[in-house]
C-alpha cells in the first residue's frame, strides 16, 4: 500500500457481518430440526431452543461491551494516508475466513435436532440476533460521537476487541460506504483509491 498507508475496517461491520450468517443457517436447521421427532420430543425441544435462543443471544449482546467503550472513547483521528475498506469487501474476507466453521456449526445443529429437535438452531439464530443488536448498539456510540470508528484490517482477524487491537481510529459521519451500526450506506459510493478501497481524504 505504500509507507505509512495501511488499512481499515469498520468496527461495526465487523460486529454486524456474522449475524446473518448464524440467524438464517439457525432458523433452517431449526426448521428442519423440527420435523425430527428426537430424544426428547418436539415440544421440549422448541422450549428449550426458545429459552437458549434468549439466553444466547442477550450473552453475546452483552459480551464486551466494556472493551468496545473503552476503545471507542480512546479513538484517535485517522490520517489521510490510511485507506477505507469497503463494507462488502469486510463481510466478504469474513464469510471466506469462517465458511467451513459455519457449514460445521450448521450440520452440528441438525444432528443435534436428533436429540433436542431444533433447539441448536435457535440457540445459532440467537447467537445472530445478538451481534445485530450489538452492531446497532455500537452504531449508537458512533452517532453520539459523531464519527465513525474503524480498526486496522491486520489488529481484527478475530475480534474487533481482541487482545492485539490497541485503538481504534475515527473519520467523520460520511466516510465509507456504511451507515452507524454497520448498514449499507445507499444512494451514493464513496471516492475510490488503489485496490478499489475509499481514501478517507475523499470523504471526510
Amino acid at each position: 500500500m505504500g509507507r505509512g498507508s495501511y488499512a481499515l475496517a469498520r468496527v461495526a461491520v465487523i460486529v454486524r457481518a456474522p449475524a446473518a450468517w448464524l440467524w438464517w443457517p439457525g432458523l433452517l436447521s431449526a426448521a428442519v430440526g423440527a420435523l425430527i421427532p428426537g430424544l426428547t420430543g418436539r415440544r421440549i425441544g422448541l422450549l428449550a431452543g426458545a429459552a437458549l435462543f434468549l439466553i444466547v443471544a442477550g450473552a453475546v449482546f452483552l459480551a464486551r461491551r466494556g472493551r468496545y467503550r473503552e476503545l471507542a472513547r480512546g479513538a484517535s483521528r485517522a490520517g489521510r494516508s490510511v485507506f477505507l475498506q469497503d463494507r462488502r469487501v469486510t463481510v466478504r474476507n469474513w464469510r471466506r475466513a469462517r465458511r467451513w466453521w459455519l457449514l460445521i456449526a450448521f450440520l452440528a445443529a441438525v444432528g443435534s435436532s436428533f436429540a433436542v429437535p431444533a433447539a441448536a438452531g435457535l440457540a445459532l439464530a440467537g447467537a445472530g440476533a445478538g451481534l445485530w443488536a450489538k452492531a446497532l448498539w455500537f452504531g449508537g456510540l458512533e452517532r453520539n460521537s459523531e464519527s465513525l470508528l474503524w480498526v486496522r484490517t491486520e489488529w481484527a482477524q478475530g475480534s474487533p476487541v481482541a487482545k492485539p487491537v490497541s485503538g481504534y481510529l475515527a473519520t467523520g459521519l460520511a466516510a465509507g460506504d456504511a451507515l452507524p451500526g454497520g448498514a449499507r450506506r445507499r444512494g451514493r459510493g464513496p471516492g475510490r483509491a488503489a485496490g478499489g478501497d475509499a481514501a478517507v481524504s475523499a470523504a471526510r
